[in-house]
């Protein structure tokens, strides 16, 4: 491998903010936010929506999620007019 053309390959806190949910794991992913972990030291903090303790597939449990009128907001959005209507 070359030197000096990689990513730092380091111990990264994962927080999973529906469920508040942390892991550490190795990852090139850096932030400017850290956290002290159980161990004593700090890492830098990722926040992400969504993680295997919150995902359905993973829990078994569905959650609803608000997804009404996203079709709406677009055709608004873009001054596309309906289906089937004239404008």
């Amino acid at each position: 491998m070359k030197k000096d053309i990689h990513p730092k390959y380091q111990p990264v806190v994962f927080l999973d903010s529906s469920s508040q949910d942390k892991f550490l794991i190795r990852s090139t992913m850096t932030s400017k936010e850290t956290i002290k972990w159980e161990d004593g030291n700090e890492y830098p903090l990722i926040k992400v929506d969504i993680s295997s303790y919150s995902h359905p597939f993973f829990t078994g449990q569905m959650k609803y999620v608000d997804t009404a009128g996203r079709v709406e907001k677009f055709q608004k959005k873009y001054n596309w007019a309906k289906r089937g209507e004239k404008s």
